[in-house]
């Protein structure tokens, strides 16, 4: 690929033009997002590059967009709202993110932390992904192919949890491997009944917070190929 080629790839044509982004993040700002570092993150992160070509004139509208095997990118709002409620407490150096999926959310991530830890059970989707911060240039997530209710805990303990799957219950895994004051962002429940909660390690157990409905695929167990 000729470095013209890769530019107009990283800024895109026609739908995923800047013009598109910046409507893209004034709706967010719209809808209560105020961070403005993880909003600059997401305007100038080409989102085409993590959603099939066929799709890619959807990839700023401000929704959830399918990348195969039963797996979804999720909204860009609620990227913007999990990373925020992440690094409300400030910088964070090491995150672990459970689901990297199509790599996006890893990519918003590795903008505005030291180091991503990223686990994925579903081996052809990391592989996607890596390929994809690579041409970004970001170099600072390593990843991990696994089963993601297990965490990562031999790179424990993590001052941040990213979780973009729903599990029935928190993975008792994950709340051993969040440090002292580290917070946990994680969707919980079963079927259409979810909620999005942030979980954050105090000296004496948990604070758990229930915040918004959410709707994401769940949360599956095992590696797979």
């Amino acid at each position: 690929m000729s470095r013209e080629q890769d530019d107009l790839m990283r800024r895109g044509i026609g739908m995923t033009s800047q013009r598109t982004r910046e409507r893209l993040i004034q709706r967010l700002y719209e809808e209560g997002l105020s961070n403005a570092r993880v909003l600059e993150t997401i305007r100038r992160t080409p989102r085409h590059l993590f959603v099939d070509e066929a799709l890619a004139h959807r990839a700023y509208e401000d929704t959830a967009l399918p990348i195969g095997h039963n797996q979804t990118i999720s909204q860009p709002y609620m990227v913007a709202r999990m990373t925020e409620l992440l690094l409300a407490a400030g910088p964070l150096d090491k995150v672990l993110e459970i689901g990297t999926g199509s790599g996006y959310q890893t990519a918003i991530l590795a903008q505005l932390v030291e180091r991503v830890f990223s686990v994925e059970r579903i081996q052809v989707l990391q592989d996607k992904a890596k390929e994809r911060l690579a041409v970004l240039n970001l170099r600072n997530v390593v990843f991990r192919w696994g089963d993601g209710w297990e965490g990562w805990p031999a790179l424990a303990p993590y001052n941040g949890i990213i979780v973009t799957a729903a599990a029935a219950d928190v993975p008792q895994a994950l709340l051993e491997q969040l440090a002292p004051g580290g917070r946990l962002v994680i969707p919980v429940g079963a079927g259409d009944v979810q909620q999005l909660m942030l979980i954050i390690r105090e000296e004496q157990g948990f604070t758990r917070h229930v915040l918004d409905a959410v709707r994401f695929v769940p949360l599956l167990s095992g590696p797979l190929a």
